[in-house]
């Protein structure tokens, strides 16, 4: 059976289960044309546009 040689060092296994890998929040900019929050680098959902442009048609 495979057994570990050497003792995992405190520093190793902490790091480990450090808060490091956990995912984070989405980062939210304001839609420059409704004001309505969006992630960055995507169409707004809310009004349609991206980069000042209606890609996609909203009714009002």
């Amino acid at each position: 059976m495979a057994v570990p040689k050497r003792k995992v060092s405190s520093a190793r296994q902490n790091k480990r289960r450090s808060n490091v890998w956990k995912i984070s929040a989405p980062t939210l900019v304001h839609c420059p044309k409704c004001g309505e929050y969006k992630t960055p680098h995507i169409v707004c959902g809310s009004c349609g546009f991206y980069n000042g442009r209606e890609v996609i048609k909203k009714e009002a």
